[in-house]
């Protein structure tokens, strides 16, 4: 049942891979190392993941469904932090190692409404689709929202300042322009789901958001980070067990100002709303998947 991806074959060499395919190391059960929930390696589709450093790399397993089986290049000392939580040790082994290497995150708070979790703002070149001269900082947050009576994880990102297209020197903020361009569309109803945004994505893995990917510069290309966090984001509870049950993240843009670092899901439904009334929000619902 475990799924042996080419490229974390070719990092763990044919022998290793062979014995994991073999079930001689398969863990058994297992914690999904993108949505937390417990798996079994004999009952369900596993990817293999395979987290690598610059000196360590750590081999855990995820529900196919979550995330497919690839390799997830990762900050070493996160990596070497994620071990020490498991192992309890001073200084993590080096070289291949299981089970999953997961952070601990922490649980949701128990009052409601619940808190929508915001990330540490995160520069992104020019902050658009294309790479262009100005620099910009993209703010993160990630939260539920309720679309059709369901509650759906989310991600809202909104740039500190405006954005100016790839080439333009003027002070014109052309941010949604961009977005729109990409596939994302306007938002009038909040309450409705938006259309997905092809080719793009959202990397959870670990139990934490680590990346927003767009479409590759080129036909048979790689993805690339649109988004990437300095470290990886905790998430809820909450939304990552919602993230497993539909296999999908709703991404929210706005232009700065318009949203703000709400620290409560209820008050970023309420700020989302007024975007969307003010016509300064678009959306995309992307798969919750690796590069």
């Amino acid at each position: 049942m475990l799924d042996v991806s080419d490229a974390v074959r070719a990092e763990i060499g044919e022998a290793e891979a062979d014995r994991l395919l073999a079930g001689e190391n398969a863990p058994g059960d297992y914690d999904c190392t993108s949505c937390r929930t417990r798996g079994n390696t004999a009952r369900e589709r596993t990817s293999t993941v395979l987290f690598v450093g610059e000196e360590t790399a750590v081999l855990a397993f995820a529900h196919a469904a979550c995330i497919p089986s690839q390799v997830v290049t990762v900050a070493e000392d996160q990596l070497k932090g994620a071990v020490r939580s498991l192992t309890n040790e001073t200084a993590p082994p080096t070289g291949h190692t299981g089970p999953p290497p997961a952070p601990a995150t922490p649980a949701p708070a128990a009052p409601a409404p619940s808190p929508a979790v915001p990330s540490p703002a995160a520069p992104s070149r020019a902050g658009t689709p294309e790479t262009g001269p100005r620099q910009a900082v993209l703010g993160v947050t990630c939260g539920q929202v309720l679309i059709d009576d369901s509650p759906h994880p989310a991600i809202v990102v909104e740039p500190t300042g405006p954005i100016a297209r790839p080439g333009s020197e003027g002070p014109g903020d052309d941010f949604l322009p961009l977005l729109i361009e990409q596939g994302f569309m306007p938002v009038t109803d909040v309450a409705r789901r938006p259309v997905p945004v092809i080719g793009w994505s959202v990397l959870v893995a670990m139990g934490q958001l680590h990346a927003i990917f767009q479409p590759p510069a080129s036909p048979g290309g790689q993805p690339v980070a649109w988004w990437q966090a300095h470290q990886p984001l905790a998430v809820t509870e909450g939304w990552r067990t919602a993230a497993a049950k539909s296999h999908t993240v709703v991404v929210y843009a706005a232009p700065a100002g318009s949203i703000g670092p709400q620290p409560r899901e209820d008050l970023m439904r309420e700020a989302l709303e007024k975007a969307a009334a003010s016509s300064v929000l678009v959306a995309g619902t992307m798969p919750l998947t690796g590069t």
